[in-house]
Protein backbone atom coordinates (compact mmCIF):
# COMPACT_ATOMS: atom_id res chain seq x y z
CA UNK A 1 0.00 0.00 0.00
CA UNK A 2 1.35 3.43 -0.95
CA UNK A 3 1.56 5.58 2.16
CA UNK A 4 3.11 8.72 0.66
CA UNK A 5 2.63 9.77 -2.95
CA UNK A 6 4.25 12.90 -4.36
CA UNK A 7 3.30 13.74 -7.94
CA UNK A 8 4.74 16.48 -10.15
CA UNK A 9 5.95 18.48 -7.16
CA UNK A 10 7.46 21.86 -7.93
CA UNK A 11 8.80 24.69 -5.81
CA UNK A 12 10.30 28.02 -6.89
CA UNK A 13 11.97 30.76 -4.93
CA UNK A 14 11.53 33.76 -7.24
CA UNK A 15 13.29 32.79 -10.46
CA UNK A 16 15.16 29.88 -8.85
CA UNK A 17 13.62 26.46 -9.48
CA UNK A 18 14.31 24.31 -6.41
CA UNK A 19 12.05 21.37 -7.34
CA UNK A 20 10.62 20.54 -10.74
CA UNK A 21 8.30 17.61 -11.45
CA UNK A 22 9.30 15.45 -8.50
CA UNK A 23 7.52 12.09 -8.27
CA UNK A 24 7.98 9.86 -5.24
CA UNK A 25 6.06 6.94 -3.76
CA UNK A 26 6.75 5.38 -0.38
CA UNK A 27 5.09 2.13 0.58
CA UNK A 28 4.00 1.42 4.15
CA UNK A 29 6.90 -0.14 6.07
CA UNK A 30 9.49 0.92 3.53
CA UNK A 31 12.79 2.64 4.36
CA UNK A 32 13.85 5.26 1.83
CA UNK A 33 17.03 7.31 1.71
CA UNK A 34 17.12 10.54 -0.24
CA UNK A 35 20.65 11.50 -1.21
CA UNK A 36 22.14 14.34 -3.20
CA UNK A 37 24.63 17.19 -2.96
CA UNK A 38 24.08 20.34 -0.92
CA UNK A 39 21.57 22.60 -2.65
CA UNK A 40 19.92 19.80 -4.61
CA UNK A 41 16.51 20.34 -2.96
CA UNK A 42 16.35 17.53 -0.39
CA UNK A 43 15.27 19.74 2.52
CA UNK A 44 12.95 21.72 0.25
CA UNK A 45 11.22 18.46 -0.70
CA UNK A 46 10.93 17.46 2.97
CA UNK A 47 9.52 20.90 3.82
CA UNK A 48 6.93 20.65 1.02
CA UNK A 49 5.88 17.16 2.18
CA UNK A 50 5.59 18.32 5.80
CA UNK A 51 3.84 21.60 4.95
CA UNK A 52 6.55 23.96 6.15
CA UNK A 53 6.74 25.20 2.56
CA UNK A 54 3.84 25.38 0.12
CA UNK A 55 4.55 23.63 -3.16
CA UNK A 56 3.89 25.66 -6.32
CA UNK A 57 2.95 22.64 -8.44
CA UNK A 58 1.99 19.02 -7.97
CA UNK A 59 0.34 17.17 -5.13
CA UNK A 60 1.24 15.43 -1.90
CA UNK A 61 -1.02 12.58 -0.85
CA UNK A 62 -0.71 10.68 2.41
CA UNK A 63 -2.60 7.52 3.24
CA UNK A 64 -4.73 8.10 0.14
CA UNK A 65 -5.75 11.68 0.95
CA UNK A 66 -4.46 14.96 -0.48
CA UNK A 67 -2.57 17.13 1.99
CA UNK A 68 -2.07 20.17 -0.24
CA UNK A 69 -2.96 23.32 1.68
CA UNK A 70 -2.82 21.60 5.08
CA UNK A 71 -0.79 23.23 7.85
CA UNK A 72 2.19 21.30 9.26
CA UNK A 73 0.37 20.51 12.53
CA UNK A 74 -2.55 19.02 10.56
CA UNK A 75 -0.17 16.79 8.64
CA UNK A 76 1.47 15.72 11.88
CA UNK A 77 -1.89 14.82 13.37
CA UNK A 78 -2.63 12.74 10.26
CA UNK A 79 0.54 10.73 10.82
CA UNK A 80 3.50 12.52 9.17
CA UNK A 81 6.25 13.53 11.58
CA UNK A 82 9.71 14.85 10.97
CA UNK A 83 12.89 15.54 12.81
CA UNK A 84 14.88 18.61 11.93
CA UNK A 85 18.37 18.81 10.49
CA UNK A 86 19.24 21.17 13.34
CA UNK A 87 17.60 20.02 16.59
CA UNK A 88 15.18 22.62 17.95
CA UNK A 89 14.27 21.62 21.50
CA UNK A 90 12.55 23.92 23.95
CA UNK A 91 15.71 25.17 25.67
CA UNK A 92 14.11 26.01 29.04
CA UNK A 93 12.19 22.73 29.35
CA UNK A 94 13.64 19.47 30.61
CA UNK A 95 14.23 16.58 28.22
CA UNK A 96 11.05 14.91 29.51
CA UNK A 97 8.99 18.07 29.10
CA UNK A 98 10.28 18.36 25.55
CA UNK A 99 8.37 15.12 24.91
CA UNK A 100 5.28 16.09 26.87
CA UNK A 101 4.61 19.05 24.55
CA UNK A 102 4.19 16.99 21.36
CA UNK A 103 2.34 14.30 23.29
CA UNK A 104 -0.17 16.86 24.50
CA UNK A 105 -0.60 18.72 21.25
CA UNK A 106 -0.62 15.93 18.69
CA UNK A 107 -1.75 12.70 20.30
CA UNK A 108 -4.33 14.38 22.56
CA UNK A 109 -5.77 16.27 19.58
CA UNK A 110 -6.85 13.02 17.90
CA UNK A 111 -10.44 11.85 18.44
CA UNK A 112 -10.70 9.44 21.35
CA UNK A 113 -7.19 10.19 22.59
CA UNK A 114 -6.46 11.62 25.97
CA UNK A 115 -3.15 11.19 27.70
CA UNK A 116 -2.88 12.85 31.06
CA UNK A 117 -1.32 12.30 34.45
CA UNK A 118 0.21 8.86 34.85
CA UNK A 119 -0.50 7.79 31.25
CA UNK A 120 1.30 10.87 29.91
CA UNK A 121 4.27 10.26 32.21
CA UNK A 122 4.39 6.58 31.23
CA UNK A 123 4.40 7.36 27.49
CA UNK A 124 7.10 9.98 28.03
CA UNK A 125 9.25 7.47 29.96
CA UNK A 126 8.66 4.84 27.26
CA UNK A 127 9.89 7.24 24.55
CA UNK A 128 12.94 8.19 26.62
CA UNK A 129 13.81 4.50 27.08
CA UNK A 130 13.34 3.93 23.33
CA UNK A 131 16.05 6.50 22.55
CA UNK A 132 18.27 5.67 25.57
CA UNK A 133 17.69 9.02 27.30
CA UNK A 134 15.73 7.88 30.37
CA UNK A 135 18.59 8.85 32.65
CA UNK A 136 18.58 12.39 31.17
CA UNK A 137 14.86 13.09 31.72
CA UNK A 138 15.37 15.89 34.26
CA UNK A 139 18.23 17.58 32.39
CA UNK A 140 17.98 20.54 30.05
CA UNK A 141 18.76 20.04 26.34
CA UNK A 142 21.93 22.14 26.64
CA UNK A 143 23.40 19.38 28.84
CA UNK A 144 23.07 16.76 26.08
CA UNK A 145 25.76 15.63 23.67
CA UNK A 146 25.29 16.01 19.91
CA UNK A 147 24.08 12.42 19.46
CA UNK A 148 21.75 12.76 22.46
CA UNK A 149 20.26 15.90 20.90
CA UNK A 150 19.57 13.91 17.72
CA UNK A 151 17.93 11.18 19.80
CA UNK A 152 15.78 13.77 21.57
CA UNK A 153 14.79 15.22 18.20
CA UNK A 154 13.75 11.77 16.98
CA UNK A 155 11.86 11.09 20.23
CA UNK A 156 9.97 14.39 19.84
CA UNK A 157 8.94 13.31 16.34
CA UNK A 158 7.95 9.85 17.60
CA UNK A 159 5.81 11.41 20.33
CA UNK A 160 3.36 12.27 17.54
CA UNK A 161 2.95 8.51 16.92
CA UNK A 162 3.56 8.84 13.19
CA UNK A 163 2.94 6.35 10.43
CA UNK A 164 5.70 8.11 8.46
CA UNK A 165 8.84 9.54 10.06
CA UNK A 166 11.01 11.84 7.96
CA UNK A 167 14.43 12.11 9.57
CA UNK A 168 16.09 15.12 7.93
CA UNK A 169 19.86 14.58 8.12
CA UNK A 170 19.58 12.99 11.55
CA UNK A 171 23.18 11.75 11.33
CA UNK A 172 24.93 14.87 10.00
CA UNK A 173 28.08 15.72 11.93
CA UNK A 174 28.10 12.54 14.02
CA UNK A 175 31.00 10.14 14.47
CA UNK A 176 30.90 6.66 12.93
CA UNK A 177 29.81 5.02 16.20
CA UNK A 178 27.13 7.70 16.75
CA UNK A 179 25.82 7.18 13.22
CA UNK A 180 25.54 3.47 14.03
CA UNK A 181 23.47 4.34 17.14
CA UNK A 182 21.05 6.46 15.11
CA UNK A 183 20.79 3.87 12.33
CA UNK A 184 20.03 1.17 14.91
CA UNK A 185 17.35 3.41 16.44
CA UNK A 186 15.76 4.11 13.04
CA UNK A 187 15.79 0.39 12.22
CA UNK A 188 14.06 -0.43 15.52
CA UNK A 189 11.39 2.17 14.81
CA UNK A 190 10.87 0.72 11.35
CA UNK A 191 10.54 -2.78 12.81
CA UNK A 192 7.84 -1.37 15.11
CA UNK A 193 5.84 -0.29 12.04
CA UNK A 194 7.02 3.26 11.39
CA UNK A 195 7.70 3.91 7.72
Amino acid sequence: MTLLEVTGLGKRFGGFVALDGIDLAVTAGERVGLIGPNGSGKSTLVNCICGTLVNDAGTVRFDGKAMDGMAPYERTRRGVARSFQLPRPFATLTVADNLRVPLLYTVNARPGAGLSGAALDARCTELLHEVSLADKAAQLPRDLTQVEMRKLELARAMAAEPKLLIADESMAGLSHSEVEEIVALLMRLNEQGVT
